[in-house]
């Protein structure tokens, strides 16, 4: 599994214009408006993934959430996400698994959250 940087998804993002290779920036896109805007992007990692019968791909996704307001939007994350209805044309969730949970008090309070989506080609 390869993660990526903030700044190496900036500049692949600038790279990749294909609906296509589009669809984990589109995730991406979702996942953030999810945190409210107010998680930081610690990393991504994306690989293959393929049953008998459907194609995908699975997404490892960090977020830090600093402060106490972005705590509490990261706890409105981890509530919304297993329920929350991707819009994702072409693509469709079929699993969403928040894998780890990390809350720290100093030097301020953060809040760590990753997340494992399972993202299906819809045929």
């Amino acid at each position: 599994m390869q993660f990526e940087t903030k700044a190496a998804l900036e500049n692949r993002a600038t790279l990749h214009r294909s609906p296509a290779r589009s669809a984990w920036m589109r995730l991406l896109g979702e996942v953030m408006r999810l945190a409210d805007g107010k998680g930081e992007l610690l990393r991504h990692g994306e690989r293959a993934w393929a049953s008998a019968t459907f194609a995908g791909t699975r997404h490892v996704i960090a977020l830090n959430f600093t402060g106490e307001d972005a705590i509490a939007a990261g706890e409105h994350f981890i509530a919304a996400l297993p329920d929350h209805e991707f819009d994702l044309c072409g693509h469709l969730v079929a699993d969403v698994v928040v894998s780890a949970v990390d809350h720290a008090i100093a030097p301020q309070p953060t809040l760590t959250v990753e997340v494992e989506i399972l993202l299906l080609e819809d045929l």
